[in-house]
């Protein structure tokens, strides 16, 4: 064995050489009429999914038919080990495409000891949000970055001991020389449709080894709930091929773009004729509010988007706030036809790409459509 191939050896787990053959043997037996179902929850990082798998007497038809479950926060840092018992809330259920139909995914919000939301559960506040908003029917997609890694630290496909050519060829690339990685995202692609998740697209992006897949249009409280899945999916995935993927906004130092989640938002009025007074509104009430959004553009109050906002690598700095048409360098772009159409949309490309999308979408909201609330309410 060369050199090239130990270290191609080394970079990924052992599990993913498993013989998925026999596998599969054990995956195609019948389930005697009874469902799979996997609990997903965010655990106290802010940043970790979380999951475990019970057995149903019968397939659920609804999310109502999902019982709560718990489970032992002092494992997942959100509890004590005096007082560990965290509560499981099904909040929305997805197919689930590595064990098949029947089966489920299900998504759930955390709950503390006294039925309280768990520090890290941003969705309860941000769906009280879109419920007093939701006239507006406000609509997002997010436009998620990520990187993949080995599981020794080193990005996937870079030469052992040293870097690749320098960015240029990697954006929408095509070729062995150019795509690192691209049956994990075509993987991803065909697991995200199966399981329910509204993903729109993806690419490779500009750094090798970096990629994007966008979700969306999603309303209200949907965004959060579609893009925490499709993560999720992206673990699994990645999983079985022995790879890591990471959401660290500045995943290299030096010459490399950094990973962003760019959220896409528009209500009723942006989209109908002449919405562009309303989406110029909607940025003017930003400006204000730009300390603010950056303390819940990350789930470390802006400590990571300090090393990914630095005016370089088609982002905006940091400590200015700046719009403009077509413009990748600003805080807030206008998309060029929805400059000519007068209306649509704009994207906030300062998320980074580990934020937390409830935050995210509910400081958007906040700002944009409630005038007695802001978006560090949101953290």
């Amino acid at each position: 064995m060369s050199s090239l191939e130990q270290a191609s050896m080394a970079s990924v787990s052992i599990s993913s050489h498993l013989n998925k053959a026999v596998r599969q043997d054990y995956m195609s037996l019948p389930q005697g009429g009874k469902c799979q179902v996997t609990y997903i929850w965010i655990d106290g990082t802010g940043e970790g999914l979380r999951n475990k798998t019970r057995t149903l007497d019968n397939e659920p038809s609804s999310i109502d038919d999902i019982p709560e479950w718990n489970f032992d926060g002092s494992s997942t840092y959100q509890a004590e080990g005096s007082n560990s018992d965290m509560y499981l809330i099904p909040v929305r259920m997805f197919r689930d495409p590595f064990s098949l139909d029947p089966n489920k995914l299900v998504l759930c919000e955390v709950l503390k000891y006294n039925r309280l939301p768990a520090e890290t559960n941003h969705r309860a506040s941000c769906r009280e949000v879109m419920e007093v908003v939701k006239e507006h029917c406000i609509w997002f997609g997010m436009e998620q970055e990520f990187t993949l890694f080995g599981i020794d630290g080193h990005p996937y496909s870079w030469p052992p001991n040293g870097f690749p050519k320098a960015q240029g060829p990697f954006y929408c690339g095509v070729g062995a020389d150019c795509a690192y990685g691209r049956d994990i995202v075509e993987c991803h692609y065909k697991a995200c449709l199966y399981a329910g998740v509204n993903i729109c697209g993806t690419n490779a992006e500009v750094m090798p080894s970096q990629w994007e897949f966008q979700v969306g249009p999603c309303e209200g409280i949907e965004m959060g709930d579609h893009l925490w899945v499709s993560r999720f999916l992206l673990h699994r995935v990645c999983e079985d091929f022995g790879v890591v993927a990471s959401l660290d906004p500045k995943p290299m130092k030096g010459n490399w773009n950094g990973a962003g989640c760019h959220t896409n938002v528009s209500t009723k009025q942006m989209r109908e004729a002449g919405g562009l007074q309303y989406i110029e509104q909607a940025i003017e009430k930003l400006s204000k509010k730009h300390s603010e959004h950056i303390r819940v553009y990350d789930p470390r109050g802006g400590e990571d988007n300090k090393r990914r906002l630095t005016g370089l690598h088609e982002t905006s700095s940091i400590e200015d706030f700046s719009a403009g048409v077509a413009n990748r360098g600003a805080s807030i772009r206008i998309p060029r036809q929805v400059g000519q159409e007068r209306k649509g949309y704009f994207e906030d490309r300062r998320p980074a790409a580990n934020c937390d999308p409830y935050a995210v979408t509910r400081a958007i909201t906040a700002t944009c459509l409630l005038d007695s609330e802001g978006a560090e309410e949101s953290k």
